[in-house]
């Protein structure tokens, strides 16, 4: 999963016509550790997106922007627009996060 450090690569990286997904985290966050222990696979399952994350502390606007009031939340977009959101309350388990894929 490729790391975004600045607002100007979010935007690069949302912008195309290929749905990406964004992972929202944090350092400090437990629940990101642990989906950290299982998002591997998961990339590897869905390889048909491009992988993002970046750390909401370091864009809070942008968080904002998309309503990412928990974390870690996974974000798809394509062509710069948010197509589907997996809030952080349903993003706890490797089989919530392949359900949410699943449905969209």
């Amino acid at each position: 999963m490729k790391e975004l450090q600045t607002a100007e690569q979010f935007h690069e990286a949302i912008s195309g016509d290929k749905p990406v997904i964004v992972k929202f985290y944090t350092t400090w966050c437990p629940d990101c550790v642990r989906m950290d222990m299982f998002i591997d696979d998961i990339v590897r399952e869905y390889s048909q997106y491009d992988w993002f994350q970046i750390n909401r502390d370091n864009v809070p606007d942008i968080a904002e922007t998309y309503q990412v009031m928990g974390i870690p939340s996974l974000l798809i977009f394509q062509n710069g627009e948010k197509i589907a959101h997996l809030h952080s309350a349903n993003a706890k388990t490797p089989e919530e996060v392949r359900a949410f894929l699943q449905s969209v």
